[in-house]
């Protein structure tokens, strides 16, 4: 097995060339960032494009049945397929990973367009809604895969970590980005045109993401190809595993995941909506600064990723675990009677850190699983990390849900096991990465 190296970089890129391969620029900088660049765009495009997707279904399926519960229980099935992403990550290491997201993103498009015309004769329902949301979760499990592996490959190593900030801020972006233009959008052309859009972005992203060369080396199949993805599956597992640095990496994802992300989704809107019954104006500002400060933290991982190592992760949580106890002061009785901005204004200088801390770690750790993976591995390894870390903020915003709901009258109570669960998963850290 080998170390991806910056020699080793280069030793690669003259592998492929003796097996009769095209370099198409990739050796050489400017090829790099092209192709990077125009997969970036190809990403702004149809990330955009499913967000407003998303936004639209879920006013429009509030408008039509008025009930929100009907609408979470079709979000919470259409992530089911999400745990297909494994699979995503063997094929994409078997095949062309420009060409799985081309194919992707046109049967994104392709289904979109035809609900439209459903929608447009009026054959618009609940279900046909549903079929389509699951539709496009597995075809994203399948989808991300390839894009996160191919990265490695269109960036050299000493940029990786900002190339992964790239991606991950533009997924960020689209989150802000997508109720705000939605909305205007939504109440100005209704949700036809908006669906509309989508199924046109999906389109324009395949079409960019056709001029786009990612290496590929085509590997012999010994089996059956269902008999192969299998096999392929298993070694996937194997390695992750079997490899301290990915396995200790995916764990450590997993639980940030579980304990910090929920404080956010499904802690802050309780917080300062109830707690401290901010205006709507107080409320949005708030969330729009803890979604902004995400993509502050992916597009600063590049300079931050200078001064972070994995022995050292731990004082970073350490130091999250520390921000997080003003937090619980600011919902604390104390801060109720000094007014409604004391808290307020102490709970964003606390929580926007925070999030752009949380953002940084979790590319720095995807980064370097990334170098210690082969091109072969990437794909599986990519997705098994992608799948057990996605689903472990599900479960981590059940539990809140029901401890912040039982807790209602002492918001700080929570908040402060929070803040001993990180201080513990600080210990965990050092444990695990110290002789890494």
């Amino acid at each position: 097995m080998y170390e991806r190296t910056a020699g080793s970089q280069g030793v690669r890129i003259q592998e492929i060339d003796a097996k009769g391969i095209k370099r198409s620029g990739i050796g050489e900088r400017g090829g790099k960032r092209r192709n990077f660049c125009l997969m970036v765009a190809g990403q702004i495009v149809s990330i955009l494009g499913s967000s407003l997707l998303r936004f639209a279904l879920s006013l429009y399926i509030l408008d039509i049945t008025g009930r929100a519960d009907i609408y979470a229980a079709l979000y919470a099935v259409s992530n089911i397929p999400m745990l297909i992403s494994p699979l995503g990550g063997a094929v994409a290491d078997r095949f062309n990973r420009r060409n799985l997201m081309v194919i992707f993103d046109f049967m994104s498009s392709a289904f979109i367009l035809v609900y439209y015309i459903f929608l447009s004769g009026g054959g618009m329902s609940v279900p046909l809604t549903g079929t389509l949301m699951i539709l496009l979760s597995a075809i994203s499990a399948m989808y991300m895969p390839a894009v996160t592996s191919s990265i490695p490959l269109l960036v050299d190593e000493n940029r990786l970590e900002a190339a992964n900030g790239a991606v991950n801020g533009v997924q960020a972006l689209s989150n802000v980005a997508a109720p705000v233009i939605g909305g205007v959008l939504y109440g100005i052309v209704g949700v036809k045109t908006l669906v509309l859009i989508s199924g046109i972005s999906f389109f324009c992203s395949a079409v960019l993401e056709l001029f786009i060369h990612i290496p590929f080396i085509r590997r012999e199949w010994t089996d059956h190809v269902v008999l192969s993805i299998v096999k392929d599956l298993k070694a996937g597992f194997m390695y992750a595993v079997k490899k301290p640095l990915v396995m200790r990496s995916v764990i450590l994802a997993a639980l940030l995941n579980m304990i910090l992300t929920p404080l956010f989704v499904v802690g802050a809107p309780v917080i300062l909506k109830v707690a401290m019954n901010s205006t709507d104006a107080m409320y949005g500002a708030g969330m729009g600064a803890i979604n902004f400060a995400t993509i502050l933290g992916a597009l600063l991982v590049g300079i931050a990723a200078k001064k972070m190592e994995m022995r050292t992760l731990h004082s970073w949580i350490a130091g999250i675990a520390v921000l997080i106890l003003p937090i619980a002061l600011s919902v604390s009785p104390s801060a109720a009677g000094s007014g409604m901005y004391i808290g307020y204004i102490l709970f964003l200088s606390c929580s926007i850190p925070i999030a752009m801390a949380m953002t940084a770690i979790s590319i720095f750790v995807l980064t370097k699983i990334q170098k210690e993976t082969p091109d072969d591995y990437l794909g599986k390894v990519m997705a098994i990390t992608m799948a057990v870390s996605q689903c472990a903020a599900p479960a981590g915003q059940l539990v809140y849900g029901f401890v912040f709901e039982k807790f209602r009258s002492v918001l700080y109570a929570p908040i402060l096991i929070i803040c001993a669960a990180m201080i513990l998963l600080s210990f965990l850290a050092k444990r695990m990465m110290r002789h890494i």
